[in-house]
């Protein structure tokens, strides 16, 4: 599959929504409720525009994943379980779309985030993962992330991961 990733667009906000909907509606199917199983509002997609930059990685025209990069840190982040770093960058809202998940899309935006970050001059990406049978741990462990601790943040299991540069 040829994927690119590329800097979204304000034109892109309701087919991210779309898709990041569709993974909680596929995650709630296979795991029931959780964390996870909040819809995606066009307006929280354009909020994300305007604090962090987000990607959209597509398969000729079709939009088959999305991540953000941010240099705030997340509100369930405590700094304290990461190492020292001079500009750690926040891995925010990767999603795949459903029907292709599992074909390496994941992956190579990963690969291209790292890209991106270096590119920024950063030497970190973290990230928390929902620590729980839907959540990504094992898909963030594969893709070189380490684990860096596990926490519990307003009542929310979670993994932090991180990735040095």
């Amino acid at each position: 599959m040829n994927l690119t990733l590329v800097p979204a667009t304000i034109d892109d906000a309701a087919a991210i929504a779309s898709l990041r909907t569709a993974v909680a509606d596929h995650l709630t199917r296979d795991y029931g409720c959780g964390h996870w199983s909040s819809a995606v509002s066009e307006k929280s997609v354009l909020n994300a525009l305007r604090t962090s930059r987000v990607f959209v990685a597509r398969s000729g025209t079709t939009l088959v994943g999305t991540l953000g990069l941010a240099t705030k840190k997340p509100w369930a982040i405590d700094k304290s379980y990461f190492t020292n770093c001079r500009k750690p960058l926040y891995l925010r809202d990767m999603a795949t779309a459903p029907d292709v998940q599992r074909q390496g899309i994941g992956r190579r935006c990963l690969e291209e985030a790292k890209r991106i970050v270096k590119a920024w001059a950063g030497d970190a990406i973290r990230l928390d993962a929902y620590d729980a049978a839907a959540g990504a741990g094992g898909f963030y462990q594969k893709c070189g992330f380490r684990e860096m601790g596990r926490v519990s943040y307003r009542n929310t299991p979670l993994i932090y991961f991180e990735f040095l540069l």
